[in-house]
């Protein structure tokens, strides 16, 4: 993609994808150092919310620290779930763009009527519900997006929370490679995608993603359903060579994010050679498969989740559709609305 061609930047899908290098190289990785430090005292932190905002966020977070061996116990639960947990001894951090998501807004009601001293909000939105009912709420400056799937938004919460961990643990990477990473998320978003390929995409009943449980692949299954109106599932894991290929079709896709190298060969017996369809890996170095080559990076969660938007995109241009307005889907899911 690019925002040379009008068939391009017509879309605010595609200049919010193409603004979040920007964003990526000003973000603020400092903004969050108190509550860093009120977090720690605490010992435990939820990361709450419902779809995009919390699928990424909230996944790559817990990734960088199992990865990197950080002592602070992290969970994620959806926010209606979240209501029947017990968080009495939790710091919790809700994400919302809108703050008016009502599965968020519902939960906080409960946790401030039970007297939660820890309750944070994280939106694009100043003055909204949520940061009513926060203790302290940080409002992101990534600006409106200008489509209905939320895209710039929701790396602005993952940096946000990947920032705020890095200060929590005494390590301050995400700050000192910031333009690096910008540069190397701009490269996955414009590079160009084999033609092949995007057709592979807009002729598979279903698109199946494989790979970590971080939220990238996860976060892609749902964008996937908005941009392309395709049918989709994610496959955590090696998910994808235990079962699943009972119910697939010769003519199903599976986009695999970073492939384990010595899972590739059974992923082609089970799925290219068994089902007969076609794997795309997205991925810096060579595959067995046809493979989009993106940038090395320190921080290659970000870099693989822009690869992925730059194929879907290619695929919802190839369909003739508004990327920006999807049919039935809303910007807000399921807004909070006053008894």
């Amino acid at each position: 993609m690019n925002l040379t061609e009008t068939k391009y930047s017509k879309f605010g899908l595609v200049r919010d994808m193409l603004a979040t290098s920007d964003i990526i190289a000003k973000f603020d990785c400092d903004q969050a150092a108190h509550t860093a430090a009120d977090i720690k005292r605490v010992g435990r932190l939820l990361f709450t919310g419902e779809g995009s905002s919390r699928i990424f966020p909230a996944k790559h977070a817990m990734r960088l620290a199992g990865e990197r061996g950080w002592s602070l116990p992290l969970a994620t639960e959806a926010a209606r779930q979240a209501i029947d947990y017990n968080l009495a001894h939790w710091a919790v951090f809700a994400a919302s763009n809108s703050g008016k998501t009502s599965e968020v807004i519902k939960l906080f009601q409960k946790l401030a009527d039970v007297g939660l001293a820890h309750r944070y909000g994280l939106t694009t939105q100043a003055n909204s519900k949520l940061e009513s009912l926060s203790n302290k709420t940080y409002v992101l400056q990534c600006g409106d997006e200008g489509a209905v799937a939320a895209t710039k938004s929701v790396v602005a919460q993952a940096l946000f929370y990947h920032a705020m961990l890095e200060h929590l643990a005494g390590h301050h990477s995400l700050a000192r490679g910031r333009e690096t990473l910008a540069t190397q998320v701009h490269q996955a978003l414009t590079l160009p995608i084999d033609p092949a390929l995007v057709r592979k995409i807009i002729n598979a009943p279903t698109i199946y993603f494989a790979g970590r449980n971080d939220g990238v692949a996860e976060e892609l299954t749902l964008k996937t359903n908005e941009i392309t109106r395709k049918k989709s599932d994610y496959l955590e894991g090696t998910y994808g060579a235990h079962g699943i290929e009972e119910v697939m079709d010769a003519n199903d896709v599976v986009i695999w994010i970073d492939p384990y190298a010595d899972y590739e060969t059974k992923f082609h017996d089970v799925l290219v050679k068994g089902v007969g369809l076609t794997i795309i890996a997205i991925a810096d170095h060579p595959t067995m498969f046809p493979t989009i080559r993106i940038p090395t990076s320190d921080q290659s969660s970000y870099v693989q989740l822009a690869a992925g938007w730059n194929l879907l995109v290619e695929a919802g241009v190839a369909l003739g559709y508004d990327l920006d307005h999807p049919v039935r889907a809303r910007k807000v899911g399921n807004e909070f609305v006053p008894a």
